[in-house]
């Protein structure tokens, strides 16, 4: 069995430093797509709830246009 609980705490981070930045999952979505990354703002929103698996190419993608570190997007 899988356990999804961790899925959930990387997009809840994500989620909070999403709007820390006062970014919406449209603005967000657009500014990965902008990047070369092709996330929608529906599959966004999964990944905040932890209902989408994240690659890693994405996720180095997500760091870069928070302005963040892995350190705070894995607790």
């Amino acid at each position: 069995m899988i356990d999804y609980g961790y899925d959930k705490l990387i997009g809840s981070q994500i989620r909070n430093i999403r709007i820390e930045k006062g970014l919406t999952q449209d603005a967000f979505a657009a500014k990965l797509q902008t990047g070369g990354v092709d996330i929608t703002r529906s599959a966004l929103a999964k990944i905040e709830v932890g209902q989408r698996h994240i690659y890693a190419f994405e996720i180095k993608a997500i760091k870069d246009v928070l302005e963040t570190t892995f350190e705070k997007l894995f607790p």
